[in-house]
């Protein structure tokens, strides 16, 4: 028994929103040749994966440090097929510190646990790049004491 060919992708080619490659991937789609790669922001962030396309294709990323995947990535341009990226939405842990001391104190753990995170306001959110849970077990000391509280819960 033979194992199935790996698709080595090294390259990244330009943005599939662009001028001629827009074009090209548009008809490609058309054609029902567009092969989709969804990947986490997290995996983005990655230069070396293994992933299947939305078509089966089995594909061994492996790209240099200066490049990034972002959304619209093309991966692979031929004649009669294309890979491109689509990035997943990112879902966000909402959370809203008692006062500056708690903001503070939470600031720097999540920063310790290097997660991502963004500002709306007076909220933390904190990118989920795993299961939700895992978050909330490591924030729970934080819940309990009432330092700080979900933003959903108001």
């Amino acid at each position: 028994m033979y194992a199935a060919a790996v698709l080595h992708l090294n390259h990244i080619l330009g943005n599939a929103s662009g001028g001629e490659m827009a074009e090209k991937i548009h008809r490609l789609s058309h054609a029902g040749s567009l092969e989709k790669i969804e990947l986490s922001a997290a995996d983005t962030a990655r230069k070396r994966l293994r992933v299947t396309t939305d078509k089966g294709t089995d594909c061994a990323i492996a790209l240099n440090r200066e490049l990034s995947l972002e959304n619209g990535s093309v991966l692979l341009l031929e004649d009669e097929r294309a890979i491109v990226v689509r990035m997943l939405e990112t879902e966000w842990l909402r959370i809203v510190p008692a006062d500056q001391a708690a903001a503070l104190e939470l600031g720097y753990f999540v920063g310790n646990l290097h997660w991502r995170v963004r500002f709306a306001s007076e909220i933390l959110e904190i990118a989920l790049d795993g299961p939700e849970q895992n978050y909330l077990d490591r924030l729970a000391a934080h819940f309990a004491d009432g330092r700080a509280r979900r933003a959903d819960d108001e």
